[in-house]
C-alpha cells in the first residue's frame, strides 16, 4: 500500500528535488500546512478547532493562555488574585493594549466578551466555560473583577480557551471574515479554499513576532500535502495527515519529523438518544467490536495511543480503563442478542474530512459487520457535519477528535450531542469544578473517567498524535498541542 502511495509522488518530484533547495526565499516569512480550513474566523462562535489553529495566540488572545508545556500563564491579565473563598478573581490588565485597529483594550472590553458569551443568546460553543459566572465588573480601565456563583478550580484554565479570547465590540459585525485582535499577527487576507495571511503587528503590546509574515495554506489531501512538502512549498506542517509517507521525510536530512501528543480524544461518538443506541448494551457492544490496534496501524499507520476513556494518557490523572472495552467480538455478539438485536442493526456513521476520520471510518465499518452491524457511510464537509452531527443531532455514529484540553465536563451537558443524560454524572462534574485541593479533585477526575467508560458513553479509540514535519530550518515550533492551535509568535528561521 505505501509503495502505491510513494510512486506516482515519487515519479513527478524526482526532477523538483534536484532543483529544489527547500529553502525559502524570505526569511522573514513562513508558510505552514494545515489540513482544514475554518468555516469563518470567529472563535467565540464556532466548535471548529480549525479557528482556533489559525488564530489562537496569534490574532487573538484571552486573559490567559496555553504555554507549549500545557501549563496556563497570563495573557492580557498580568496577574490576579483569587478571594480566600475561590469564588472571586480580580484580574489586573496589561498596559498599552491595542488592538488590531488601533483601539485600546481596556476592562471594558474583557466585561464585553466575557458578558456576551454567557449571554442567553449566545452562541459560544463552549458557553458552560462561563455558566457559573455571576456578574463581571470593570473597576478601572485595567481592573476587572469576576465573580462565580461557588468555587472554581479550573477558571483559570477555562479563561486560557479559545473561545474565551478577547474582543471588541465594534468588531463584532464583521468579525466572522475580519477579525479583530491583540495578538502579535493582524489578519491581512483570507482567500477561501487556499490560504490565509497574517501579518506582523509593529504595536503589539508584548514580545513581537519574528517572523513579518505567515501564511496559512490549507491542503485537504494526504497526498497534495506530501507533494507541497517536498517541493518545498510548504515550511511546517502541523498535525501532518499523511503518517504512511513519513519513512521518506525521515531519512532526508531537510526535513524533521517531530512525534508529539494533542489534547486530542479520537472516539466513535454514539449517540445516545438514536434508537438501540439508547441501550448501554449495545454502546458495550461497539465498544467490543473494536480492534483499537488494528485501527490504529491501518488509520494511523500505527501513530497513537489506545484510550478507554475521554481523558488523555499523557495527563497525570489518566486512568487506564482499555480494558473495559477490549476487543472480544464474541463479546459484542453476546451483549447484542442479550439487548435484543441478536440479528444486529442499521445505522448511520457521519465521517467528517479529516483522514482520521475517513480512514478510521472503513476500518471501524468493516469491525462493525463482523458482530452484526451495519454502519451506513456518510461522508460530510465540517460545515455539514457541524449542522447535522454537532448542532442537529442528525445521526447514529460518527468519528472525530476531541481536542479541547480538560474537556470531560462535556458530558455533564444532557443537551450535547452525544445526549448523554446522567444526573449521577452531572453531579460528580460539579463538585469537581467546586474543589480546589489537587488530591481530591484527582479522585473524583478518575471517578468521572471510569463513569462515561462504564457507561459506554462513546466508543474511546485513540489520542491522536502531533505529527510535524518541518524544514530542518525552522525553529519555535510547538512539538506537542495542548490546545488546538499553530503558535507562531516564537516561531523563526535559522540561520
Amino acid at each position: 500500500m505505501i509503495t502505491r502511495i510513494l510512486s506516482p509522488l515519487c515519479l513527478v518530484l524526482t526532477a523538483v528535488l534536484l532543483v529544489s533547495p527547500l529553502m525559502a526565499a524570505d526569511r522573514n516569512s513562513m508558510t505552514i500546512g494545515l489540513q482544514l480550513e475554518p468555516p469563518h474566523l470567529d472563535p467565540t462562535s464556532a466548535a471548529a478547532g480549525a479557528i482556533d489553529q489559525v488564530l489562537y495566540a496569534n490574532v487573538f488572545e484571552g486573559l490567559t493562555r496555553f504555554a507549549r508545556d500545557g501549563s496556563i500563564i497570563p495573557g492580557l491579565a498580568k496577574s490576579w488574585v483569587i478571594s480566600p473563598d475561590g469564588a472571586v478573581y480580580t484580574f489586573t490588565l496589561n498596559e498599552n493594549v491595542r488592538f488590531h485597529d488601533g483601539s485600546v483594550m481596556d476592562a471594558s472590553d474583557v466585561k464585553f466578551s466575557l458578558d456576551r458569551a454567557r449571554a442567553e443568546g449566545s452562541t459560544n460553543a463552549q458557553k458552560a466555560l462561563f455558566a457559573g459566572i455571576t456578574s463581571v465588573e470593570a473597576t478601572d480601565s485595567q481592573t476587572v473583577r469576576i465573580t462565580l456563583d461557588e468555587a472554581n478550580g479550573q477558571f483559570l484554565f477555562n479563561m486560557a480557551w479559545g473561545d474565551a479570547v478577547i474582543v471588541a465590540e465594534e468588531s463584532i459585525g464583521a468579525i466572522r471574515t475580519k477579525p479583530v485582535g491583540t495578538g502579535p499577527f493582524i489578519m491581512e487576507r483570507w482567500q477561501k479554499g487556499d490560504r490565509i495571511i497574517l501579518s506582523r503587528n509593529p504595536d503589539y503590546w508584548g514580545e513581537p513576532a519574528r517572523l513579518d509574515q505567515v501564511t496559512f495554506r490549507f491542503i485537504a489531501d494526504p497526498n497534495a500535502a506530501y507533494a507541497a512538502i517536498m517541493a518545498g512549498d510548504i515550511d511546517a506542517f502541523p498535525g501532518y495527515p499523511a503518517p504512511e509517507t513519513l519513512p521518506g521525510f525521515e531519512s532526508d536530512p531537510r526535513f524533521r519529523v517531530i512525534a508529539g501528543s494533542t489534547e486530542g480524544e479520537t472516539i466513535l461518538a454514539i449517540n445516545n438518544q438514536a434508537g438501540p443506541l439508547a441501550d448501554q448494551r449495545v454502546r458495550a457492544a461497539i465498544a467490543h467490536a473494536i480492534d483499537r490496534s488494528a485501527l490504529i496501524d491501518g488509520a494511523m499507520f500505527s501513530y497513537g495511543v489506545p484510550i478507554g476513556t475521554h481523558f488523555a494518557p499523557h495527563h497525570p490523572d489518566y486512568l487506564d480503563l482499555t480494558q473495559l472495552s477490549a476487543y472480544a467480538p464474541d463479546k459484542a455478539k453476546n451483549l447484542l442478542a442479550e439487548a435484543g438485536y441478536a440479528n444486529g442493526f442499521e445505522t448511520t456513521l457521519k465521517l467528517p474530512p479529516p483522514s482520521y476520520a475517513r480512514r478510521g471510518g472503513e476500518i471501524i465499518q468493516a469491525q462493525l459487520a463482523q458482530v452484526g452491524i451495519t454502519a451506513r457511510i456518510e461522508t460530510l464537509e465540517w460545515a455539514q457535519w457541524l449542522e447535522q452531527v454537532f448542532r442537529g443531532k442528525d445521526y447514529g455514529l460518527t468519528i472525530v477528535s476531541h481536542t479541547e484540553p480538560y474537556d470531560i465536563g462535556i458530558y455533564a451537558r444532557p443537551d450535547y450531542y452525544f445526549q448523554y443524560d446522567s444526573p449521577a454524572f452531572r453531579d460528580l462534574i460539579k463538585t469537581l469544578s467546586a474543589t480546589n485541593d489537587p488530591a481530591r479533585r484527582r479522585d473524583l477526575v478518575q471517578s468521572a473517567q471510569r463513569m462515561i467508560a462504564e457507561d459506554n458513553v462513546n466508543a474511546f479509540l485513540f489520542q491522536l498524535p502531533q505529527i510535524n514535519v518541518i524544514n530542518a530550518g525552522v525553529m519555535g515550533m510547538w512539538k506537542n498541542a495542548p490546545t488546538q492551535a499553530t503558535d507562531m509568535t516564537a516561531v523563526y528561521w535559522q540561520d
